[in-house]
């Protein structure tokens, strides 16, 4: 079964996307408020899921956080701030980004576009494009897209990957109670040299 949520930002709106994330960060890192979108572009006032990671620039880009889901039940722009919040704090990679940390973060925003839940994952999956999302249970968790090719992942060790993150057997994606969703996503990312904003 698809679900298209008909969403495709323009470069622009991708730029805006990571600023806004990084407004967040910042925000909420300094001051421990939350960052309002203001007035959002058109693009924003969709409803579609978004992803938001922080990597550090030592390190070899360490990850710090990430944080997101692949359906907002709030507008696009609020549902960015919220994942680059919780992509800061303690709660996504065990420690709360520091003041000290925020000029190394490297920020990238994955923008859902489309999601496909799969019978036969291990042939619908196509590394580069798909980001996983794990369902088993009371247990759940999505990875970004591009984890596969940058750590060189088979299919079948992003799909492993997914459900040792959830806390289940490395096989469970294969299991019938466990629901393995795939999604599409938009991703725009900082240059490592603190340029201007990319396109993946």
């Amino acid at each position: 079964m698809s679900k298209a949520q008909a969403v495709h930002l323009s470069y622009d709106d991708g730029v805006r996307s990571v600023e806004l994330a990084r407004e967040a960060v910042e925000s909420y890192v300094r001051h421990g408020q939350r960052e309002q979108p203001g007035s959002m572009r058109e693009m924003f006032y969709e409803r579609t899921g978004a992803f938001v990671r922080l990597q550090s620039r030592r390190g070899m880009g360490r990850l710090r956080g990430c944080a997101g889901s692949v359906q907002w039940n709030d507008q696009l722009g609020h549902g960015i701030v919220d994942a680059a919040i919780k992509a800061a704090s303690a709660d996504s990679a065990g420690s709360e980004v520091t003041t000290n940390e925020l000029d190394d973060l490297l920020i990238s925003v994955c923008i859902v576009c489309n999601t496909v839940i799969t019978s036969d994952p291990l042939e619908e999956l196509e590394i580069g494009t798909h980001g996983i999302t794990i369902d088993a249970g009371n247990k759940h968790v999505s990875l970004y897209p591009m984890l596969a090719v940058e750590n060189n992942w088979s299919k079948e060790k992003f799909l492993s990957r997914a459900c040792r993150k959830a806390g289940l057997s490395p096989l469970a994606w294969q299991d019938d109670d466990t629901l393995v969703t795939l999604f599409e996503g938009q991703v725009f990312r900082e240059r490592l040299d603190h340029g201007s904003v990319e396109a993946v």
